[in-house]
């Protein structure tokens, strides 16, 4: 038999998936098994979502790693917690630094330059300690064993793997990038669809972290290696950026939207982006989805709000305009009588002054976690650090090398930073979580279901499923190549450059639960775009 595993020649249909004692919902079935497991063992919805994201390091390393951020917001005890494990930059990265070797422009893409403290297992780590129930050597173990012993590639991963390769056996030259090639190569190729892959240096990380509660990876003999392989082959980070590390619990940001609270992690992350343009969309009414109207006014939204994005969002210590000032309904009044019959080109306004994984997890006793974490664009840096496991981030490719810009490279400074885990809550009560992972795809895919849930009715696996846009540049609109054609012949009347997609890679992967107020019933929903998976029990 010749399967090929990426052949859809059929419309197919996913419904809803329902359950009442818990649900863990993410792009990979294994992933989101081991979180059913801890929901299973008497954990929470916080134990669940750690080992999920321990887990997807190991199954989804083409999206996220040890050596990658992390966001999250926990609903606990009827209130919203938001926790930033996004790592700063090194102390001895600068401009200036960058200068002395040449580098001016823009930050590299790859290598050790653009290299951030990883967040990513201080989150585990920060997220156990405060709310979990069960010891983190537990919550660690279903990663820990999938990485000992292998597992079997499934179809988007390994299409996304193979492209990740086949691209840096172009590109990444030198013994820097030879610890990727080891790790997640097998015989000089990526590994198929269906073949099995294992990783003994990643599970040797992941059983340190666990026991020593990340104190390691900050503070112990995973840091050493990191300071000893960045100083060999030039990199900038050291042992004291990752000991001076702390991830941050923070207050989240919320706009309310026809009787909902949509709330997102604050800056630096582009949270702000989608809640920017949920702003200024409420002072519409849509009647329905399938409408150039619709299509147009939330492009034009959205083209807005990154234009602010852009120019505003970095690190919430350096940035210049208040974010109440950004959400304030005079400001998003102003916008909105921006967006006339035509496109146009998005410029940022002036504010009065007054490569990703996501996961989604809830138990039975109301508590939820909206979850995130990623090395950036796909693999990350194409570093590896021997002997480790660890793939680290490149998020530093997102400083501006613009001494005026807001979010120009500073030393011990966040970058704008592009993921974020979205929820909904109504009258102070959990709707459930929500996110759509893919770089700057997030906000944009964040206002698309939620309009589609909340103004268009649809139930969330229909709001994942419907047909997506995606923003570009300038007047440049990227349509999936099931959105119905007179949509995109009304759209190019009115000025937008609309391109058909022939892929549905670049429009993001989301997943989403929602639990009823009066039954207690979960109700989820997970990606078609993805290998995605909700377990429930």
């Amino acid at each position: 038999m010749n399967e090929n595993f990426l052949t859809h020649p059929y419309a197919s249909q996913r419904m809803c998936t329902f359950g009442k004692n818990g649900m863990v919902a993410t792009s990979q079935p294994l992933a989101a098994q081991a979180g059913l497991d801890m929901l299973k063992k008497g954990g929470n919805a916080v134990d669940a979502a750690i080992a999920t994201a321990a887990c997807l390091t190991v199954v989804e390393p083409t999206s996220n790693g040890i050596g990658g951020d992390a966001f999250a917001l926990v609903w606990i005890n009827d209130e919203l917690h938001g926790l930033n494990a996004s790592g700063h930059a090194p102390q001895t990265l600068s401009m200036e630094a960058l200068k002395e070797r040449g580098i001016t422009g823009e930050m590299p893409e790859y290598g050790l330059t653009p290299v951030t403290v990883p967040g990513a297992p201080s989150a585990w780590a920060a997220l156990s300690k405060r709310f979990g129930k069960l010891p983190l050597t537990e919550v660690l173990q279903p990663a820990i064993t999938y990485a000992q012993e292998g597992f079997p590639i499934s179809p988007i991963l390994g299409y996304n793997w193979n492209v990740a390769y086949e691209k840096f056996k172009d590109e990444l030259k030198g013994e820097e990038f030879a610890g990727w090639f080891e790790t997640f190569g097998v015989n000089g190729k990526s590994p198929k669809i269906g073949e099995v892959w294992s990783s003994s240096d990643h599970a040797d990380t992941l059983i340190e972290i666990a026991e020593t509660e990340a104190e390691s990876f900050y503070r112990g003999r995973i840091a050493e290696k990191i300071d000893a392989f960045s100083k060999a082959h030039g990199g900038f980070i050291r042992k004291e950026d990752l000991a001076a590390f702390q991830p941050e619990w923070v207050k989240p940001i919320s706009v309310s939207y026809r009787g909902y609270d949509v709330w997102e992690i604050p800056p630096n992350g582009q949270g702000l982006i989608a809640i920017l343009a949920l702003n200024t969309l409420k002072g519409y009414e849509f009647k329905t989805k399938d409408s150039v109207d619709t299509y147009h006014k939330q492009i034009e939204a959205m083209k807005l709000a990154f234009a602010d994005g852009k120019k505003f969002i970095t690190d919430s210590k350096h940035m210049k305009v208040a974010i109440e000032d950004l959400l304030h309904d005079e400001y998003a009044d102003a916008r909105r009588a921006l967006i006339g019959d035509d496109a146009r080109l998005p410029e940022a306004g002036q504010p009065l002054h007054s490569g990703t994984v996501y996961l989604a997890t809830a138990d039975d006793e109301g508590n939820m976690v909206s979850f995130i974490q990623s090395n950036y664009k796909g693999f990350g840096s194409g570093v590896v650090v021997p002997g480790t496991g660890i793939a680290l981030q490149n998020r530093g490719h997102n400083f501006s090398l613009d001494e005026n810009h807001d979010n120009r490279l500073e030393p011990g400074k966040r970058t704008y930073h592009t993921i974020i885990p979205g929820f909904l809550t109504k009258g102070n009560q959990a709707v459930g979580p929500f996110g759509v992972m893919g770089a700057f795809m997030q906000p944009q895919g964040h206002v698309q279901v939620i309009m589609n849930m909340v103004d268009f009715d649809l139930n969330p696996q229909a709001a994942l499923d419907a047909p997506r846009w995606q923003w570009i540049n300038d007047k440049t609109v990227l349509v999936e190549k099931d959105m119905p054609s007179y949509i995109v012949e009304a759209l190019e009347r009115k000025g937008h450059d609309v391109q058909v997609a022939t892929s549905r890679h670049s429009f993001g992967r989301g997943q989403i639960i929602c639990r009823d107020p009066q039954t207690g019933v979960l109700f989820g929903g997970t990606e078609p775009r993805t290998d995605g998976a909700v377990l429930t029990y």
